[in-house]
């Protein structure tokens, strides 16, 4: 079964700097969505050589819900 890993790191400052292993393709640039989301938009973006690979595959699915208050 193939694994994803996921290094954050938060520095003193507040900036946030998230490393994604494992995915290969466009499918990292799902997962990057999905962390902009919940962090905020990237204010840089480097692409590993697992960018480049073929995919495997992997389909990541985003959903909101909103709750009331």
């Amino acid at each position: 079964m193939e694994q994803h890993e996921f290094d954050i790191e938060i520095a003193p400052n507040g900036q946030v700097r998230v490393h994604i292993k494992g995915v290969k393709g466009q499918a990292c640039v799902d997962y990057v969505r999905l962390f902009e989301r919940i962090l905020g938009r990237a204010a840089e973006l480097q692409h590993t050589g697992e960018f480049y690979e073929p995919p495997t595959g992997v389909a990541i699915s985003i959903e909101q819900k909103a709750q009331s208050l």
